[in-house]
């Protein structure tokens, strides 16, 4: 009796659909990345105000002297700003 039902039950779990996810993006820790963070930070209208105009100079810079870890973090953190900032009327 256990065996058709468990077979039941996984048939009607199986059958349930599943949300669509988006797939993680995928990073790595280069000079490239470094670029392609550089570049939708300054596609954001608020990226030239503060703080994001210094955290991502400061990211960049971080970036160009090798320092590519703590710079996609400056980047990342402008970004954040950037989004976050109010929009001007």
């Amino acid at each position: 009796m256990r065996q058709p039902l468990a077979a039941l039950l996984l048939t009607h779990l199986l059958a349930l659909p599943v949300a669509a996810e988006p797939g993680p993006r995928v990073t790595t820790d280069t000079v490239e990345y470094c670029g392609s963070l550089a570049a939708r930070l300054a596609s954001l209208p608020a990226a030239e105000r503060e703080p994001s105009r210094s955290l991502g100079a400061e990211g960049k810079r971080l970036c160009d002297t090798g320092h590519v870890r703590t710079g996609i973090a400056k980047l990342r953190r402008a970004m954040r700003a950037a989004q976050a900032a109010p929009a001007t009327p």
